[in-house]
Parts: structure tokens; C-alpha cells; sequence
């Protein structure tokens, strides 16, 4: 896969299908292929860049501390070395966070901007849920088997366990799969979590913007809409009532159709910014 130098940092990038740049921003802990199911149909309407942010996948991953506010810097230089003077973005969970800094701080680079299982700033409980990961993940073997063992459950609802247990398998060996994560890059990304705060930021988001959320979601939980809505001027919410956190792989077939929408609604619109 290719590679560019931004922002003082190699990343890593796949670019599949035809139409509009869409940029998709991973989340904690994962690379470029974790929007694999969203892909097989986004990829059909636009052309979808997904990459590996610093501190994953095959990007480079130097010392921190890191921040959202640093890893929009990077999309934002990523975006202009490609040549590409304006994008959709799309992310969930970290990416989301990192997305809304990206549109609050480079409007004029952000079409539309998708924000799945977002938050404004971080809280004490998911302060707590956080540090928690962060402690299990140096004191086990690899950081794939920590994100099986004790991110999935805040990500899926009971149901899917039950029901689907071979799905969760599924997940968990594609985790395998993919390039590991360290524990040093892990605890890097995810005191980017923790420092998380763009409530003041929000003002400034120009761009026409699908804020959605899982019903079961405790994480990111509908706790942070209100947030978004009130302070977000273009904006529209929407709630996943089978989901928890990560509705992309719980929900695909209604997750794709919904956001696949919105996406296409603005197509060859401009945006405020513009």
C-alpha cells in the first residue's frame, strides 16, 4: 500500500472505488482496514482513503504525547499531500474525535463530516473505562488480545454474543490479523483519548454534519448529542436502537444504508467554508 509523509510522520493509506475522496478515520487501536464493511459499499459512490494514523498499522509510530488535535494535524497535511483540496470524513469513536477537530480547525478541507460513537469531551466514567484498558493492556501479552478480551464488550451488545458467537469469533481473528499494535503506541493513542475535549471547538464545524450513536452505547453513550446538536449548526442525529459502540460491525446492512445516504445528500454541495 502507498505511503506519505505528513506532518513529520510516514502514514500508511488504501484507496479503493471511484467518485468523491471520502476519508475514513480509524479508531482506537485499529489501522486502515477496520472499515472494511463500510467499504464494499461506500467504495461503489466514492473514492474511500482509509490509512493508519500514527501509533498503528504500517504509519510511523514516534514518541508522543499524542493528541486529537495532533492526529487532525496529520489528516489535515495527509489530505494535501495527497493533492486533494476537499474530502468527506467520516470516523467512529477516536476517529469521530479526531474528525471534529479536523473540521473545526481546517473547514475549508471538510465536505461533510460523519461522526459515529463521538463525544465533545471526556468524562469521568470514560476516564475511568479507559484507564482501565490501559492498565490491562501492559499487564497482557499483546494489545489484539486486550482489545478482544476487554474493548468488544463495551462495543457489542449482549445479544450479539449470543446470538452470534462465531461473528465475534470472526472479529477477533481479524484483529489477529491485522499489524500489533505495541503497548507503548497503545498508551499514547489512548491518553489521546483520555486528554479528548473540543466542546469549545464546535462553533467552528461548518461543514454539513450525520451525528449518530449506538441506544446501548455506555461508552459514548446519547449522554454527548445534545452537546453536538446544540453547538454543531448543521447538523442532524441519529440513533442505532440495536447498537452499542460499534454499530459498523453490529448493524452493517442498516449502518451502511443510513450513512451511505447522508453522504450522498452532499454530494457536489459546498460546504460553508467554501
Amino acid at each position: 500500500m502507498p505511503k506519505v509523509k505528513a506532518n513529520n510522520v510516514t502514514l500508511n493509506y488504501e484507496e479503493q472505488g471511484a467518485g468523491e475522496p471520502l476519508l475514513l478515520i480509524p479508531y482506537l487501536s485499529a489501522d486502515n482496514a477496520c472499515y472494511a464493511f463500510q467499504v464494499a459499499e461506500y467504495a461503489k459512490t466514492f473514492t474511500c482513503i482509509t490509512m493508519d494514523l500514527r501509533g498503528t498499522g504500517e504509519s510511523d509510530k514516534p514518541e508522543g504525547p499524542y493528541t486529537t488535535e495532533l492526529l487532525a494535524d496529520d489528516i489535515a497535511a495527509f489530505v494535501q499531500a495527497l493533492g486533494l483540496t476537499r474530502v468527506h470524513v467520516a470516523g467512529l469513536s477516536l476517529g469521530a474525535a479526531t474528525g471534529m477537530w479536523l473540521a473545526a480547525k481546517y473547514p475549508e478541507k471538510v465536505k461533510s463530516l460523519s461522526l459515529h460513537s463521538a463525544w465533545t469531551k471526556t468524562d469521568l466514567f470514560l476516564k475511568t473505562v479507559i484507564e482501565g484498558w490501559q492498565l490491562m493492556a501492559k499487564s497482557m501479552e499483546s494489545v489484539q488480545e486486550m482489545v478482544i478480551k476487554f474493548i468488544f464488550p463495551w462495543c457489542f451488545t449482549p445479544d450479539l454474543y449470543a446470538e452470534k458467537p462465531e461473528f465475534i469469533q470472526s472479529l477477533g481473528d481479524f484483529v489477529r490479523s491485522r499489524p500489533a499494535q505495541s503497548k507503548t503506541a497503545f498508551l499514547e493513542q489512548s491518553n489521546a483519548v483520555i486528554a479528548h475535549d473540543a466542546e469549545a471547538q464546535l462553533a467552528r464545524i461548518s461543514a454539513p454534519t450525520q451525528i449518530t450513536f449506538g441506544r446501548h452505547d455506555l461508552l459514548t453513550s446519547t449522554r454527548f448529542a445534545e452537546r453536538m446538536t446544540s453547538k454543531i449548526r448543521n447538523s442532524e442525529l441519529l440513533v442505532f436502537e440495536q447498537c452499542s459502540h460499534g454499530p459498523i460491525y453490529e448493524s452493517v446492512e442498516e449502518f451502511n444504508q443510513k450513512t451511505l445516504a447522508f453522504l450522498k445528500r452532499h454530494i457536489g454541495q459546498q460546504s460553508a467554508a467554501s
